[in-house]
């Protein structure tokens, strides 16, 4: 398992325009709760049902049509 040593030698070594990108990633894994659960969570190893492969299908062809929700509506119904 890295080290935090490490991982300072690591960002010692970052090209400067790279370090906006790593401190934002590194504000996520430092801040996010949700997102560290996330990273932690157990692989699901849960086979796919048949209604749930149809349910992807259905929603992917509804993408292709364009009925898709915007990102930034999604994020006004949830006051974001």
């Amino acid at each position: 398992m890295p080290t935090k040593r490490e991982i300072h030698e690591l960002v010692d070594q970052l090209p400067e325009e790279e370090v906006p990108t790593v401190h934002r990633i590194l504000q996520v894994f430092c801040a996010d709760q949700a997102w560290r659960s996330l990273l932690n969570a157990p692989y699901d190893d849960e086979p796919e049902t048949e209604e749930e492969r149809h349910a992807v299908d259905q929603a992917r062809a509804s993408l292709d049509r364009g009925k898709g929700i915007r990102h930034e509506e999604i994020r006004r119904e949830f006051g974001l």
